[in-house]
């Protein structure tokens, strides 16, 4: 379809970095706005306060949705994603969701919140996605490939999810908004996050679709694209962009805009050689994780799930049980809830980032 809208002077795999690049600016300030993150909603909840679930839980409903919709009228289908493939590799997707669980508890944010962060002024955040894209490059093409491969070998046959499922996060963002009351306005900007999701299936798998010059058909997702920009940074001259390097350039970009037109950027680095050693471990099983589990928070847990796709659905509750089993451990060994996140140091800086 692409060449039906006149675009002479780009190619297919140009035009969809510029549209990474947009999606994910849009991603980026409506993120850094609503502290987006699944670990921050898990946490909250578990000390009483489920707003930032229900913020989380209603950009899902939204992207699910947008996405069933999308599918409904005929512009996208999935029938050949990998979401889809006829075997379920179980034993990795398991494993991945809860090793990333883990991770993102001892970073104290997912991937998408410390981009975020990251382009906030938290320097902790920076290496920590440094490291968890160089560990999800092993994952996939390198040291860890062998060990990854025969993981994904144990499958079983994958279930078909029915379609009445698309209707369980919104029955879970109306039961969180009703019992924790979250603010309309955060909730709105929430919305919009979710309508990204169906904006990028359609935008990689149909309006910029040429089946002369493929891209990838996807949509918004961290641990792929950080491990492609990192490639991509180290060998541009031989490797060339993707809709994945567009998309974190421009979390990043737009994250930096909306901090510093708020005031919430500042500049934090490592307390100290233990808080380090924790974070660059999280940041490995984050990219160990991500990988075998087909996706981060938002590339598994929201544009997955947003296709009705069952290895998305077990990545998410994976993940989601990885984390609240970690965040119970971790909360009994420091003596504390540990609700904040990466970029929130045991100093009076705490109240201004979560």
């Amino acid at each position: 379809m692409f060449e039906t809208f006149g675009f002479e002077t780009l190619t297919p795999r140009t035009a969809s970095i510029l549209f990474g690049l947009g999606l994910g600016a849009a991603f980026g300030v409506l993120a850094e706005i609503t502290r987006f993150c699944l670990r921050r909603g898990l946490v909250a909840t578990g000390n009483g306060d489920g707003s930032a679930l229900a913020v989380w839980v209603t950009a899902l409903a939204v992207a699910v949705l947008g996405t069933q919709g999308a599918i409904w009228v005929g512009w996208i289908s999935f029938g050949d994603h990998r979401f889809f493939a006829p075997d379920l590799p179980f034993a990795a997707i398991i494993a991945g969701g809860v090793i990333f669980g883990i991770g993102m508890v001892l970073t104290r944010g997912c991937l998408s919140r410390l981009a975020v962060l990251g382009a906030s002024g938290n320097l902790r955040a920076l290496v920590v996605l440094g490291v968890a894209a160089l560990a999800a490059l092993a994952t996939l093409k390198g040291l860890l490939a062998p060990a990854r491969v025969a993981l994904e070998a144990i499958t079983v046959p994958a279930p078909a999810l029915p379609l009445w499922t698309a209707l369980l996060p919104l029955l879970l963002a109306g039961f969180l908004i009703v019992k924790t009351g979250a603010k309309p306005g955060t909730l709105m900007l929430a919305g919009l996050i979710g309508l990204l999701i169906p904006l990028g299936w359609v935008g990689t798998g149909l309006i910029l679709m040429d089946e002369f010059d493929p891209i990838t058909f996807e949509s918004i997702s961290f641990t792929a694209p950080l491990a492609d920009t990192m490639f991509w940074t180290a060998a541009a001259s031989a490797v060339g962009g993707n809709f994945g390097t567009g998309l974190i350039g421009g979390v990043v970009a737009g994250a930096l805009v909306s901090a510093l037109i708020a005031g919430r950027f500042k500049w934090q680095g490592f307390e100290g050689p233990a808080q380090m050693g924790r974070y660059l471990s999280g940041g490995a099983l984050m990219g160990i994780g991500g990988v075998l589990a087909g996706g981060c928070t938002v590339g598994a847990g929201i544009s997955g799930v947003s296709t009705l796709s069952a290895a998305a659905f077990l990545a998410l509750l994976s993940i989601s049980a990885g984390a609240w089993a970690a965040g119970r451990v971790d909360a009994r060994l420091t003596g504390q809830s540990n609700a904040g996140s990466v970029a929130r140091p045991s100093t009076q800086a705490q109240p201004q980032a979560a």
